[in-house]
């Protein structure tokens, strides 16, 4: 036993890239030992206000994003109704402050079971408020300008330069670089920057320069954001007249086109398997965009914008048009950027559309929306052309199906594995069904990173998905709150657009092996699964609408919706359970799910009338 968790180790790492572990272990021996010049830097923040009424434009005739108007709006759900400024070492989580907030960040430790989860310590420090004062601003209010200004001013006083958990994290600071520039651009500040913004745009490119490597180790939206903040800060610090930010921004614009090209595949999918933090990556790669072209920066790599293509188009696919929501694939951390329209956190249409008329010319829908709104904010113009319809798809790099109904009302979303980089969530064979912008069969989503053992395994589990789950265990092994191992391979893999079909199969670890067809017709959605391998049992997981649902024998209707379910071996559990989903990061509902349990090998075909 003790040889095999070796081996799933071990082939876990080489998975991962021994470039990217021996990064990861020469930057922590490197601030451990103190090689990382992280350690040795200062930074000082020039006394004055961050953005001048003399330089800011204040006549836009816009609708603002009135998430931050008179109160406190946190991960896409969270008010707080206090207009004050925040406590900025309290998480708005847990509510609990951080103790000893002025340590060095190296100092502090990556989890701490008394504050709890730390991104709700980070969450305010991500400056989304920054965006929506300056909105304000920009349509005249005064007094919005002179919040703004007292907000950072306070904000620099409780966190000096390195000191405290709002420094420890490069992405963080990466974010608050990228909604800092944004803001300029909405105030037209952008060419007469003050000298306090620029000396506190430069204690942050300094922050997160060194760890940079560590950042790319991930493979993940931290080098993107990470590598866009220098390329972003570093043009703007050269715009304003202070040569160091050259370096920056050479450095930052090498890895923006290296990520691009390794981690979006060839079919738009990205690294993360995972719908929101695609957004993040677009919508990083949207700012780059905007700033570029209001600096006239020189084009990026045709490379670098056929990858961006790629992933814009693969948004578009899974966004509905109705409401704007997505499949909740992968892990949620709550995080949306460029949030510059009153807009539900799950509306994925703004960062489509902004992404679609910067990269493919074209908008992605034609009818006037909110989510024109920040084109029209970042002084960006609408095209006439839009897009060609969404379509069934098969993304076979990233490992995702798409069906649709003929006549566009239903929508199907299969997952199987293949794995370049690290899966965060046991969903293979998910599938996720939609009909006219509504979630039929849901994914149980990610909750939070660090509220205990039970919600990771939980969420990022095969019981939050509908899939199959053998023997009560996992489809991969967990090996650390972020990693799984035994990344599963798929077979069978077949796909057919023009009838609605599409299969793919894996056999795990334990020599369990599921298999699954499923086709899409106009009223029927119909899903075949063929199991065998397992001991014990194997259980069946319809994740259902909320709603009021009643069990017939092998079937249940909630009245609109119709669920049979047939079996080639004998049914030992037929039954509606309360389970749990996470639609947005730290919020927690129940959601009714079908389990249909099997002691035997077989074949289970499950007929959804819609």
């Amino acid at each position: 036993m003790c040889f095999a968790k070796l081996s799933i180790k071990i082939k876990t790492a080489v998975a991962l890239g021994l470039p990217n572990l021996a990064r990861v272990f020469l930057y922590r021996i490197g601030v451990k030992l103190g090689f990382n010049p992280i350690k040795k830097i200062i930074a000082n923040i020039a006394h004055g206000v961050f953005f001048d009424d003399a330089n800011v434009k204040n006549n836009v005739d816009l609708p603002i994003n009135s998430q931050w108007q008179d109160q406190q709006y946190y991960f896409g759900w969270q008010v707080n109704p206090s207009a004050d400024i925040p406590n900025w070492h309290r998480s708005v989580l847990t509510h609990c402050e951080v103790k000893d907030p002025l340590r060095n960040w190296w100092q502090i430790a990556d989890f701490d079971a008394e504050l709890g989860d730390i991104k709700g310590v980070w969450e305010a420090s991500r400056f989304d408020w920054v965006l929506c004062f300056a909105q304000q601003a920009a349509t005249g209010n005064k007094q919005a300008l002179d919040k703004l200004n007292t907000w950072l001013l306070n904000w620099v006083e409780h966190n000096p330069p390195y000191q405290g958990v709002n420094w420890k994290c490069g992405q963080e600071a990466s974010i608050r670089v990228m909604n800092l520039a944004m803001a300029s651009v909405i105030l037209a500040s952008h060419n007469k920057t003050n000298i306090a913004l620029c000396s506190l745009i430069k204690a942050h490119l300094q922050r997160i320069a060194p760890t940079l490597s560590y950042a790319m180790a991930q493979d993940n939206n931290h080098g993107t954001s990470e590598a866009a903040a220098l390329y972003v800060g570093g043009s703007w610090l050269v715009n304003n007249g202070v040569s160091e930010g050259y370096a920056w921004q050479k450095l930052g614009g090498k890895w923006l086109e290296n990520r691009a090209k390794k981690l979006i595949e060839n079919d738009g999918s990205f690294s993360q398997y995972s719908t929101t933090y695609h957004r993040v990556m677009l919508d990083t790669f949207s700012m780059v965009e905007v700033w570029r072209k209001q600096l006239d920066l020189p084009l990026f790599s045709n490379a670098f914008y056929q990858r961006i293509k790629l992933a814009t188009h693969w948004l578009y696919q899974l966004t509905q048009e109705t409401t704007g929501d997505a499949p909740n694939l992968g892990a949620n951390d709550g995080a949306r950027l460029l949030p510059l329209t009153s807009a539900d956190y799950r509306d994925f249409r703004p960062s489509v559309q902004l992404a679609s008329v910067l990269f493919l010319q074209k908008k992605a829908w034609s009818k006037e929306g909110e989510y024109d709104l920040p084109l029209q904010w970042l002084k960006i113009v609408l095209p006439q052309s839009c897009l060609t319809p969404v379509t069934n798809f098969h993304f076979d790099q990233g490992g995702y199906f798409g069906l649709r109904s003929r006549e566009g009302k239903a929508f199907l979303m299969m997952t199987y594995p293949k794995f370049r980089f690290r899966p965060s969530q046991c969903d293979a064979l998910h599938v996720d069904f939609w009909l006219e912008g509504q979630n039929l069969l849901r994914d149980g989503g990610t909750f939070s990173y660090n509220a205990g053992d039970q919600y990771i395994n939980y969420y990022g589990g095969t019981e939050s998905h509908n899939t199959i789950q053998f023997d009560h265990s996992e489809q991969m092994p967990r090996l650390s709150r972020f990693l799984l191992g035994g990344w599963l391979k798929a077979k069978d893999i077949y796909f057919n657009s023009a009838s609605g079909n599409c299969q793919a199969s894996y056999t795990d670890l334990h020599k369990n092996k599921h298999l699954r067809n499923v086709t899409l017709n106009d009223k029927i959605l119909l899903i075949e699964d063929v199991i065998s391998g397992f001991n014990q049992s194997a259980i069946l997981r319809w994740r259902l609408q909320p709603g009021t649902w009643k069990v017939d024998g092998h079937s249940l209707t909630n009245g609109k919706q119709f669920i049979t379910v047939h079996a080639t071996a004998s049914v030992i559990r037929f039954e509606l359970i309360t389970g749990k989903e996470s639609r947005y990061y730290y919020q927690e509902t129940e959601v009714p799910v079908l389990e249909v349990e099997l002691a035997q090998a077989g074949s289970i075909i499950t007929e959804y009338k819609y």
